[in-house]
């Protein structure tokens, strides 16, 4: 039964690897190893050509979403503009105004970003966010938002349903500040559009300090003789590669999703929208589009109850958009129409982002373990503004956690404690009874009787505290409180591992102490596995980011403490079991 007890508990760690696995794989892109999801229905059908669309093809309630999100207006598609991809060497535009302004870069600064954006269009088509370094060159503020050789990531946003202002329309800047000033709070943009199809577009653009969201506030106007029924688009366009130094040994989500109170949080990798896959909520009166990587995020929000339709689409060979549409109704002659929408740009904070909109703290994704990972994360929250440091915050919320399993932990040692004492007797009748396994198997179960032991009594503990530690393990890995977080003195960076290796070979030689204090298996076999398993484990963690693995190191310490103390306790003295391949 000894033996039973502890190939339980290998069970109970190797299904724990399997769910780290298969979630790794997920979250990599890839269909699910151990859990694979039923085949998804074919999405929607393609939406119309430019030359077959017309202004009611883009209607909202059509399930296609835009009539076709790839085109881009010219002269000879302005019955079919669609929402249409970033400017493409050789593609071709939308004809300019005689009155606009040559095309330009506008540069604006806030006390957290370095915007640049687009006279065409009033596009945002770079985010520098200057209180965040970039992992590879510490020296450079990390860049969300980019339009260059190596990414296109950006937000757009026009008019569909007729020949009207698109992304691709220029558009002139008004006169004003570049920054924000000190002692100011607030810094607008403004570009207007000429007057296309009948409408004119003015975009205005509201940077808060301190505030990683903007107000891009649209106003519409009717210079036509009749009236126009316009819809707005907004999209995020960005190319399908992971974010640069994602690691090796463990991946996170890298794509577009979307929320809706009806059918929460929806992600949708890549291939699913190439392939005519993507599953996702479509039409609703609340909700987000977001685009979404580790550590970061953008999001286009809307105010609560506008009519929007939700649309994701590939847009050329390594482009795709997410986005939503809302009708703007009818607009009478000489009048105008106003919406304003906000923009998320920045890092997953979930305490800021539950300040923006519902369910936007969702983008930081702790999968299937999300009703414990939040509270975790309250805790270490709550642990950091008490002690200054995210690493002693992670010492001291592993430290809670044992004291509140501390008597689950406690029956679980307890029970080893006895299996040990009574271990002598085991082996003993095992090498008695060698050759007769059924009268071994008999003596065995009279021996665990008579000694009051439970074989299975340190395996319920260790399964009930499972799900809290991987839990656990996804808050640390998708908290971007961590990156650039200093502990002590080598360790500058708890989101990156460790660069002198002290914690991983720490964290190696307390798993083998832990298996040094456990009784020897009486199988050769087991007792290498019993030896190799830790050791296997423990290279991946030469290469997890630093804070993981001072968890983990931190957990073993105060279990190898807690069993020390039980065994004593029970009058069975800790007795170093050293391995014996023979």
């Amino acid at each position: 039964m000894n033996d039973i007890r502890r190939t339980i508990l290998w069970v109970i760690f190797g299904f724990s690897i399997i769910l780290l696995w298969d979630n790794w794989q997920v979250h990599n892109g890839k269909q699910a190893t151990f859990f694979p999801a039923p085949p998804t229905a074919s999405s929607t059908a393609a939406s119309a050509s430019p030359a077959a669309a017309t202004a009611s093809n883009a209607s909202p309630s059509s399930s296609s979403g835009p009539s076709n999100p790839s085109s881009v207006p010219t002269a000879s598609s302005a019955s079919s503009a669609g929402v249409g991809m970033a400017a493409v060497p050789g593609q071709a535009t939308a004809p300019a105004a005689p009155a606009a302004k040559p095309r330009e870069r506008l540069e604006v600064t806030t006390d957290v970003y370095r915007l640049v954006f687009d006279s065409e269009g009033g596009s945002l088509v770079q985010a520098e966010l200057l209180q965040h370094a970039d992992i590879a060159d510490r020296t450079r503020n990390f860049v969300l938002f980019d339009e260059s050789a190596q990414r296109v990531y950006m937000a757009q946003t026009g008019l569909i349903g007729g020949d009207f202002a698109t992304h691709k329309t220029p558009m002139t800047v008004a006169p004003g500040a570049r920054s924000l000033a000190e002692g100011e709070n607030e810094l607008k943009i403004r570009f207007e559009s000429a007057v296309v199809g009948g409408l004119q577009l003015l975009k205005t653009w509201t940077l808060k300090r301190g505030a990683y969201d903007m107000a891009l506030t649209h106003e519409i106007r009717n210079t036509s003789s009749a009236p126009l029924t316009p819809q707005l688009y907004l999209q995020l366009l960005r190319d399908g590669n992971k974010p640069a130094g994602e690691s090796s040994f463990y991946s996170t989500f890298t794509g577009p999703a979307v929320f809706t109170q009806e059918k929460k949080y929806q992600k949708v990798e890549f291939k699913d929208i190439e392939s005519g896959k993507a599953e996702y909520a479509k039409d609703s009166g609340d909700g987000y589009v977001a685009m979404v990587q580790h550590y970061f995020a953008s999001a286009w929000l809307l105010p609560e109850g506008t009519k929007r339709e939700m649309f994701m689409r590939k847009v050329d060979s390594n482009l795709y958009s997410v986005g939503m549409i809302t009708p703007l109704g009818s607009i009478a002659p000489g009048a105008s129409q106003t919406l304003e929408a906000r923009l998320f740009a920045g890092p997953q904070i979930e305490t800021s982002l539950e300040t923006l909109a519902p369910g936007l703290e969702l983008v930081k994704d702790y999968g299937w373990l999300t009703i414990l990972a939040k509270p975790l994360y309250w805790l270490l929250d709550q642990l950091h503004k008490m002690l200054g440091n995210w690493g002693w915050a992670i010492v001291g919320l592993v430290l809670l956690l044992k004291i509140a399993f501390y008597w689950l932990n406690a029956k679980a040692y307890a029970s080893m404690a006895k299996m040990k004492a009574i271990n002598p007797k085991v082996m003993e009748m095992r090498e008695r009874l060698k050759d007769n396994p059924q009268q071994m198997q008999q003596e065995m179960m009279r021996i665990y009787r008579e000694e009051k032991v439970n074989p299975m009594g340190g395996c319920f503990p260790i399964m009930v505290q499972i799900p809290v530690f991987i839990a656990l393990y996804w808050v640390l890995l998708s908290s971007v409180e961590m990156r650039n977080a200093p502990w002590i003195g080598w360790i500058h960076d708890l989101s990156t591992p460790d660069p002198l290796f002290i914690l991983p070979l720490l964290m190696t030689l307390s798993s083998l102490l832990q298996t040094a204090l456990n009784p020897a298996p009486p199988d050769p076999m087991q007792a290498k596995m019993m030896w190799l398993m830790p050791l296997i484990f423990s290279v991946m963690f030469f290469f997890f980011p630093a804070g993981l693995v001072l968890y983990w190191l931190t957990n073993n310490v105060l279990s190898i403490a807690q069993q020390w103390i039980i065994n004593t306790r029970m009058g069975v003295p800790p007795q170093f079991n050293l391995p014996k391949f023979k």
